[in-house]
């Protein structure tokens, strides 16, 4: 069994897949910065696995790169590597998905990798963003 396996499709324990936007909110003090911290935390103690998207990763970089420059965008990923999380890379399931889920044409490019990793990994999408609003994935709006 591969990490991926172990981290989510495997496991009978919650799963939760976190979105750009709970990552921005831990890291820069938002509402809803003490939940994404809380369930890092939890979810270390109980061995429930935490999933990124690499897409996450790609934005995560990006905006703060953007934002404040490239130190503090290595800086943001350091602070979530601090924590127990998975990196999760594309594969043939999550594309797909990825790819019906875009093709609805309601949701962002990156958006639909972020929701498609959570469907395939049956885990519950922790995220800020309105676009996530009607889709079939179970969420946990902060």
């Amino acid at each position: 069994m591969n990490d991926e396996e172990t981290a989510g499709r495997k496991t009978s324990k919650t799963t939760f897949v976190l979105d750009t936007s709970a990552l921005l909110a831990m890291r820069d003090d938002e509402p809803g910065a003490t939940e994404v911290e809380k369930l890092l935390r939890s979810a270390e103690r109980r061995g429930s696995p935490v999933l990124v998207s690499f897409i996450t990763r790609m934005e995560l970089l990006y905006v703060v790169w953007r934002k404040e420059g490239e130190l503090a965008a290595r800086e943001a990923l350091r602070l979530v590597d601090a924590f127990d999380v998975t990196w999760i890379s594309c594969d043939s399931e999550i594309l797909e998905t990825a790819a019906s889920l875009k093709a609805q044409g309601r949701i962002s490019l990156a958006d639909s990798w972020v929701a498609a990793t959570a469907i395939v990994h049956r885990a519950i999408l922790v995220h800020k963003d309105p676009e996530f609003e009607g889709l079939a994935v179970e969420q946990q709006r902060l």
